[in-house]
């Protein structure tokens, strides 16, 4: 679910926020958020004018690591491991989702070719025989 901004939607990964807006979304300083980019566990992107922009995605991450030190006490190293073996599942997730598809379909079209349980039986030059 996207905010709406101007009357249209912002995507995700769009880089609309400065650093000050994402400080008081996220509910801490922002010399905290330059420390976070430094030890590479935020990217956000540039502006002409070098500013840091901050999208969706990026503001969300924040609030995953936020989470991680402050309520479970996580040492940034091993909330970047945790972030990196997140992104290793979620990938994992999709490809398995996609190789359950590409089965699925598989499936069909093999079951469209079989035969019909009415006792016939196909042969390879696509006649049949009862």
């Amino acid at each position: 679910m996207n905010p709406q901004m101007s009357g249209g939607y912002v995507p995700q990964h769009e880089p609309v926020f400065q650093i000050s807006v994402v400080s008081r979304m996220v509910g801490i300083h922002q010399q905290t958020i330059r420390s976070y980019e430094r030890v590479g566990l935020l990217n956000p992107a540039r502006s002409s004018g070098n500013t840091r922009l901050f999208s969706h995605a990026d503001v969300e991450r924040l609030r995953q690591v936020v989470r991680l030190v402050n309520d479970l006490g996580i040492n940034l190293a091993g909330v970047e491991v945790i972030l990196r073996l997140s992104r290793q599942i979620e990938a994992l997730q999709q490809e398995l989702a996609e190789t359950r598809q590409e089965r699925d379909e598989a499936r069909a079209a093999l079951e469209g070719r079989r035969p019909q349980a009415t006792g016939e039986r196909a042969f390879s030059d696509g006649s049949n025989e009862r």
